[in-house]
């Protein structure tokens, strides 16, 4: 089994701007490579994906660093400023640095809805697919329209959307969600990470059944071939451990994704 999203972080070394809040305080401490490790033995994990958690070129080149000389660690999904004049050579030497998979910018905190249709932003995400790598999609479900357009713009470049758009589970909401992501897996050179879910929900009150609609609609709009596991770890320990979210099914919530065959 693959865990392809997941992170590491130290916050007595690094300011995380989304960790502000009480709410955070549970996770707001270091999880290192060994915490990694211990987790995905026991859950049956034989390699993962970390991804960055800041708009930081110093942490991207750190994580290649790390899974450089972490067997577990498969890949890296770092940053890069996509809008810089010389990314292309940004990102080839990062490739020289370690196993870069991926580049990721948190869309999410932009307040410019259509930030993704911006030229200069086109242009990065064109050059990322250049160098071969894939681009995760880290937004809100009002950026849906804007990260369908910026899909389209791009037929050959791959796209792999995190959280699947961050469904409103602890709400119960639907639309515009369900249509809109629907309207993105038309796109055939979109992946869909089945990560995160279980913050999306109520921390402390969710089921399994409270997560299976929005599950059955991406495993429809996308289909398995273009679905993905990923933990969200360590920010599923809000909610729920590691081994809850993808470890071995044990009772009604344990392995959820698992039980849905939806690792890969």
């Amino acid at each position: 089994m693959i865990d392809a999203h997941h992170h590491l972080w130290d916050p007595a070394r690094r300011d995380y701007p989304w960790m502000a809040g009480a709410a955070l305080d549970p996770i707001r401490r270091p999880y290192t490579v060994d915490d990694l490790r211990a987790v995905t033995t026991a859950a049956g994990v034989h390699a993962t994906v970390l991804v960055q958690t800041v708009s930081s070129a110093e942490e991207t080149a750190e994580f290649l660093a790390t899974a450089a000389a972490e067997p577990v660690i498969a890949g890296v999904v770092g940053w890069v400023d996509l809008t810089a004049p010389d990314v292309a050579d940004r990102l080839a030497a990062l490739g020289e640095s370690g196993p870069l998979v991926g580049i990721r910018h948190q869309v999410e905190s932009e307040d410019d809805a259509e930030w993704l249709l911006r030229p200069d932003v086109l242009r990065g995400l064109a050059a990322v697919g250049a160098a071969g790598l894939a681009y995760d999609l880290l937004v809100t479900v009002a950026q849906l329209p804007a990260a369908r357009k910026a899909v389209e713009a791009l037929p050959d470049q791959r796209f792999v959307l995190d959280h699947a758009a961050k469904p409103p589970i602890a709400g119960g909401g639907w639309q515009p969600w369900a249509d809109e992501v629907a309207a993105l897996a038309a796109r055939e050179n979109v992946f869909c990470k089945l990560s995160g879910l279980v913050t999306e929900a109520d921390w402390a009150a969710w089921r399994a059944g409270h997560l299976s609609r929005y599950v059955d609609h991406v495993l429809t709009a996308f289909g398995p071939g273009r679905l993905v596991f990923g933990s969200d770890w360590p920010v599923c320990e809000l909610a729920a451990s590691y081994e809850v979210v993808g470890g071995p099914p044990r009772g009604e919530a344990g392995g959820f994704l698992v039980t849905h065959r939806l690792t890969g």
